[in-house]
């Protein structure tokens, strides 16, 4: 693991630091990529974009944020769509991202196919994706 994504690891509440090593691992496993820190968030991946409007970036496929009470995982599709997140377990959804309270709550299965998911919509509209 970067050390830099370790360091943010270790700087988290006691309580949320397991939960961030388990995402990790289950990012990294579900992604291919190793974690990479993208200001406060553990993004996994990266890939450029180019909007109608010729606005450029480049972001993650997929990660997640400890944002004080909740978990935001960066998920969901550009679509907004929430398919495949029946199961999940409690969970809200925003544009591009889930928030949960507890990683323990949610079913891994479904969240595991819901980065796969995410990832393979990614590649599939942007193109390659790269480390």
């Amino acid at each position: 693991m970067d050390a830099s994504v370790q360091a943010w690891i270790d700087a988290l509440p006691a309580g949320r630091q397991a939960e961030a090593r388990a995402l990790v691992a289950l990012f990294s496993d579900e992604t291919g990529f190793a974690p990479r820190m993208w200001g406060a968030m553990v993004g996994f991946g990266r890939y450029g974009y180019v909007y109608d409007s010729g606005r450029r970036g480049e972001s993650f496929p997929a990660g997640f944020a400890v944002r004080g009470r909740e978990i935001a995982l960066y998920v969901l599709t550009d679509d907004g769509g929430t398919a495949g997140l029946a199961g999940l377990g409690p969970h809200r959804a925003g544009k591009g991202c889930l928030y949960i309270r507890s990683l323990a709550a949610v079913d891994e299965s479904v969240l595991r196919a819901v980065v796969r998911a995410r990832v393979d919509a990614v590649a599939a509209r942007w193109g390659v994706l790269s480390a």
